[in-house]
């Protein structure tokens, strides 16, 4: 089944990496290229890599934010994200700011751990935005879908999603697994993001041993 995006959605990204507005201002492809070799985004070997394997209809420029949509595929873990590989990357984003702030807790939590610290506060901007397109739903099929639901492996769920991606669709819609009742959303077109709005600022906290998560709107500077 395919359904389409709820609206809004909301997305999590730390402020420690500043909006940088290449895309923003641009008015042609050509041009963002350059832009973009001026600034020295291509000199990283995996980021020049990704921009070939991003077709050039499907960049986004010449809007507000559009940077900020480029970066998320451009810039992908070295292992890749549930539904998406190392090779590309994708928009992940939440149908609610708590599932959104949910999913961020988990991979502060795991970096605590992983330096042996008790706990672990961070900075983030909201961003909204309207998700285009027919997405494969695959809500509540947890039990028919194990190996993609599974909290602790991205094997099966990369596969599906990198086929989605192959096939020329939009992208998931999928329970979160970080947050009981929560929705979350993949989209593997950039020219499918559409009205990217910087919104609020919040600091999270997380304690290592627990799934407690401290969310605090940040006042405006």
């Amino acid at each position: 089944m395919f359904s389409a995006a709820p609206a809004p959605t909301y997305r999590l990204i730390p402020s420690r990496f500043p909006p940088i507005g290449l895309f923003d201002t641009v008015a042609t492809a050509a041009d963002a290229e350059k832009v973009m070799e001026l600034a020295g985004w291509t000199n990283d070997r995996l980021v020049e890599e990704r921009l070939r394997r991003l077709p050039e209809e499907e960049w986004v420029y010449g809007q507000p934010n559009a940077s900020v949509v480029m970066a998320t595929f451009l810039h992908a873990p070295v292992s890749g994200a549930r539904f998406n590989g190392p090779d590309l990357g994708a928009w992940y984003a939440a149908a609610a700011l708590p599932t959104a702030a949910f999913e961020v807790a988990h991979h502060l939590r795991r970096e605590a751990r992983a330096a042996g610290m008790a706990g672990l506060t961070r900075d983030y901007r909201t961003y909204t935005a309207e998700l285009a397109g027919s997405y494969l739903d695959i809500r509540r099929q947890q039990a028919q879908r194990p190996a993609v639901y599974a909290p602790d492996s991205y094997a099966a769920s990369q596969l599906l999603g990198e086929g989605i991606r192959a096939s020329g669709g939009a992208g998931i819609i999928y329970n979160s697994v970080r947050h009981l009742g929560g929705v979350n959303i993949v989209a593997h077109r950039p020219r499918n993001i559409l009205k990217v709005t910087q919104a609020d600022h919040w600091r999270l906290t997380v304690d290592a041993a627990s799934s407690r998560v401290a969310m605090a709107r940040l006042k405006a500077s």
